[in-house]
């Protein structure tokens, strides 16, 4: 008997312990962004975003330590202001938007550096090739809204080759140099809401 009571204390333990690592956020649209930019003829630097992305986080504790982080861009909503542009980035030069419709993220551990700063690894995949990143991470904090809300806010950057995932179209200049840069920064500006 006191060893059946024992099993199920266990799994009574253990099916708390799961429901706490799955309390979720929910990203808060309206106030998130995910930025890139990338040398232009080595003399400057073009920008762009994504408009239509998700970001699901799993976190039970103040701090997000524990946090498991999974994002999904939509290849097709980048955005540079240029719409001959934006459609050269959605062919096969770059994105090859009709075979490969989303850029993906998926954490594996967020550790804690310092106040409020992190490092966020997981795996990164573009053009079906899946590689290890580590981005750094900034905490802004948690607040109440004004409307009762529990919200916390970061700012992840990073830098990516995108030659790493296929996305090699480039022109040489005569002068030396590319016209597209090799390394891509990253930057993602996300609220969330308890």
């Amino acid at each position: 008997m006191k060893h059946m009571i024992a099993v199920f204390a266990v799994l009574i333990l253990g099916a708390c312990t799961l429901h706490a690592q799955n309390t979720k956020w929910n990203l808060d649209r309206s106030h998130s962004s995910i930025k890139f930019s990338v040398s232009h003829m080595v003399v400057s630097e073009a920008d762009g975003k994504f408009g239509d992305f998700s970001v699901n986080v799993a976190s039970d504790k103040d701090d997000f330590s524990d946090a498991k982080i999974d994002v999904t861009i939509k290849t097709a909503s980048i955005n540079t202001d240029d719409a001959k542009r934006d459609e050269h980035l959605r062919s096969g030069d770059f994105f090859d938007v009709a075979n490969h419709p989303t850029i993906t993220f998926k954490s594996k551990s967020m550790k804690k550096t310092g106040n409020g700063t992190y490092k966020l690894s997981g795996d990164f995949t573009m053009r079906g090739i899946t590689k290890s990143v580590t981005l750094d991470v900034k905490y802004g904090g948690m607040q109440k809204s004004p409307w009762g809300q529990t919200v916390a806010g970061f700012k992840i950057t990073g830098k990516i080759n995108r030659k790493e995932y296929g996305v090699s179209w480039s022109k040489m200049l005569d002068q030396g140099g590319a016209v597209v840069g090799d390394e891509v920064d990253l930057v993602a500006n996300i609220e969330i809401t308890k």
